[in-house]
């Protein structure tokens, strides 16, 4: 017989409550709200990005993963901003009473990703709903005051900058769904490695010195580079040119793309990188250079700004290349 949670209140002081350990504000989970004390001379900043089976997750993924994914896609938002976690609420829809053994695991995975992330629970809420799970998180970070690093502020003229390398998740998402893909050109260790790029994002939070001291403008990559260059050159009524040779990729990326070259497409527009793409002013690039070597992760420019508009893509040879999607759209 499958072992259930059995009421709301054993699934929130069972699993919930233990980690709310350490935050004052939380209560325990016992109340209807939770408390955030802000620093003096800071702001909060304030950001929500639910996920949901099926669309974000296979349901058939361990527990641990969803939960980890879940947190971090809300904190790579607040690392974009140049903003240090706090906190966090969560509202959870089950289609049924998950199993203890299903709570236990995705209780563990927020743990480890709070702990990495430096934040606590503090609230939320659940509910028994039709459909499939649903996990709506809101973070909360702290910036100095009136300094949050927004998307829409770089202007004609300034460097771009990504973090890490691009692609992977969409590949591993791509290998995820057949697991036979590809199956005699890649290495078990490639495919571990873009799995793992899907399955638990990097927030990189390591970048906001940097952020808050030389970048314009800045937004983490969730929908596609293409895209979310897009929507940062269209607030600046600029343009761009990327070539594709300089974008950084990771080996497995190149083993994949060597082997089918269609999936270069998923470099640029496949979503779910969760890396950070900032504009640097020409009168800040010596602030990013000099720091840039403090930064435990990969920075490259792949190029700038210009006056007029539109994202173009170049290859080699500097032809424009056609790609199938502009980036993923929850309603496209």
């Amino acid at each position: 017989m499958t072992d259930r949670v059995k009421t709301e209140t054993d699934l929130i002081q069972t699993y919930l409550a233990p980690l709310a350990a350490g935050a004052p504000g939380a209560f325990g989970l016992m109340d209807d709200a939770a408390l955030i004390l802000p620093e003096p001379g800071t702001d909060i900043v304030i950001t929500t990005d639910p996920v949901r089976a099926g669309v974000h997750f296979f349901e058939t993924d361990r527990a641990d993963d969803i939960a980890w994914k879940a947190l971090a896609v809300n904190v790579s938002d607040l690392a974009a901003k140049g903003a240090r976690p706090l906190a966090y609420t969560m509202a959870l829809a089950f289609p049924e009473a998950p199993e203890r053994s299903w709570m236990q695991s995705f209780a563990d995975g927020l743990r480890a990703a709070q702990t990495e992330f430096g934040c606590h629970l503090i609230g939320g809420d659940t509910d028994h709903a039709s459909g499939s799970l649903s996990i709506a998180i809101t973070a909360f970070g702290s910036v100095p005051h009136g300094r949050m690093v927004q998307r829409t502020t770089a202007k004609a003229g300034d460097h771009l900058f990504v973090t890490g390398t691009l692609g992977d998740a969409a590949l591993g998402l791509a290998l995820h769904r057949d697991a036979a893909l590809l199956s005699r050109e890649l290495t078990s260790g490639d495919r571990a490695f873009l799995a793992g790029r899907y399955l638990r994002p990097s927030p990189r939070l390591a970048l906001r010195p940097l952020l808050l001291s030389a970048a314009s403008a800045s937004l983490d990559i969730s929908d596609g580079l293409l895209k979310d260059l897009g929507r940062m050159a269209a607030a600046a009524r600029a343009g761009v040119k990327i070539r594709f040779e300089v974008l950084p990729l990771s080996p497995s990326a190149r083993h994949m793309i060597e082997a089918e070259p269609s999936f270069a497409d998923q470099i640029v527009a496949g979503g779910d990188d969760y890396e950070i793409l900032f504009a640097v002013p020409p009168d800040r690039l010596q602030l990013l250079r000099s720091g840039a070597s403090a930064v435990p992760v990969q920075i490259t420019e792949i190029g700038r700004l210009e006056r007029g508009g539109g994202v173009g893509l170049l290859d080699g040879e500097g032809q424009a290349m056609h790609i199938g999607s502009s980036g993923y759209d929850h309603f496209g």
